[in-house]
């Protein structure tokens, strides 16, 4: 016996609610959140760096996810809602 199977999924679009971006980076305490793919940490580092000397955040704060392929953890989450104002998520490859 045979077995078919159909990879055909129904998609089902959610809602995305961004919040207002800030006017200014000054003073402001930025996450970067990274993928974990080759140099994607060397660049959020380099962006980090930029923030702070250019655009006068005050501090960055940097964040690996477990996998390029999953969502950030709730640990990570939860500690970006207590620590920083903005968040920058990169990539790499």
């Amino acid at each position: 016996m045979i077995e078919l199977l159909d990879p055909r999924v129904e998609t089902k679009a959610r809602p995305i609610t961004y919040v207002d971006r800030p006017r200014s980076l000054e003073g402001k305490r930025v996450a970067l959140i990274e993928n974990t793919k080759f140099n994607s940490d060397k660049l959020l580092v380099r962006i980090g760096d930029l923030l702070k000397r250019e655009y006068g955040a005050a501090a960055w704060t940097l964040f690996r996810k477990h996998n390029s392929s999953v969502p950030a953890h709730e640990e990570i989450i939860q500690e970006i809602r207590k620590t920083c104002d903005v968040v920058v998520a990169g990539i790499g490859d």
